[in-house]
């Protein structure tokens, strides 16, 4: 029993590795061991394993590792029918051209919300969006859509527990669910990051439960609060021709 219990905790430590490598490309030892809270010896053991098998590589000039050709081949057997991120990216380019704006694809996690997949702006000055961030369900558009449009049981959880921000006020913040529930979509200007705004509507599926957020955005320069308004029923076209394409 002690022994499968160490396998498990191997497992889940190689995982938390990997996981590492969501918001960066190339990471050192020490950085890998500051992020999960393990011994760099410990790290050190597990890399030599993943560098074995092929899910990392170590470049040797610089010491620090990457993804190695093993994750590739994994993803290249994902389903790619049911898989949002490959089915909807024709359409986001094409909202993409007709905005001349950064586009986005949200999903929740837990109490995250995580881009997908995004669409950058061909503008000079533009917002850049790298798949893979994970971000606060608290503050920005995607987030109020994605929140607005859960259940009302996964709104009190997420309200109500550890993380969710102190210094918002509950009252106010449901006022605002509300109204994007009625209106069908949230703005977010310079809420989350200075000289940025966003506009995000919900993808419903044919059953009617959000699917993903979608969001354009850019910089506050061309994107005033006036102009996202305007982009909210190009957006909701946009979406609900995408939800018909989801299962």
């Amino acid at each position: 029993m002690e022994d499968r219990k160490l396998t498990v905790r191997a497992v889940e430590r190689a995982l938390d590795i990997l996981l590492c490598f969501t918001t960066r490309s190339d990471l050192g030892l020490t950085e890998i061991a500051s992020q999960i809270g393990l011994h760099k010896s410990t790290v050190h053991r597990l890399m030599a394993t993943l560098e074995d098998k092929g899910f990392v590589i170590r470049d040797a000039a610089t010491e620090k590792y990457r993804l190695g050709i093993r994750i590739w081949e994994l993803s290249a057997h994902m389903s790619r029918s049911d898989d949002p991120a490959i089915l909807l990216l024709p359409a986001m380019e094409r909202l993409r051209d007709r905005l001349g704006e950064t586009v986005s694809l949200y999903l929740r996690d837990g109490s995250e919300r995580i881009r997908i997949q995004a669409v950058q702006s061909d503008q000079a000055i533009r917002r850049v969006a790298p798949v893979g961030v994970r971000l606060p369900l608290s503050v920005g558009a995607s987030s109020k859509v994605l929140m607005a449009f859960a259940t009302e049981e996964d709104r009190e959880d997420l309200m109500n527990g550890p993380e969710w921000p102190v210094f918002i006020d509950p009252k106010v913040y449901l006022a605002q669910m509300k109204d994007i529930l009625e209106y069908g979509y949230a703005t977010s200007y310079e809420e989350r990051e200075p000289g940025a705004a966003a506009v995000s509507v919900p993808i419903m599926d044919r059953k009617g439960n959000i699917a993903a957020a979608l969001s354009v955005s850019g910089p506050v320069s061309r994107l005033s609060q006036e102009t996202l308004h305007e982009y909210a029923p190009v957006l909701k076209e946009a979406a609900a021709q995408m939800g018909l394409m989801l299962s």
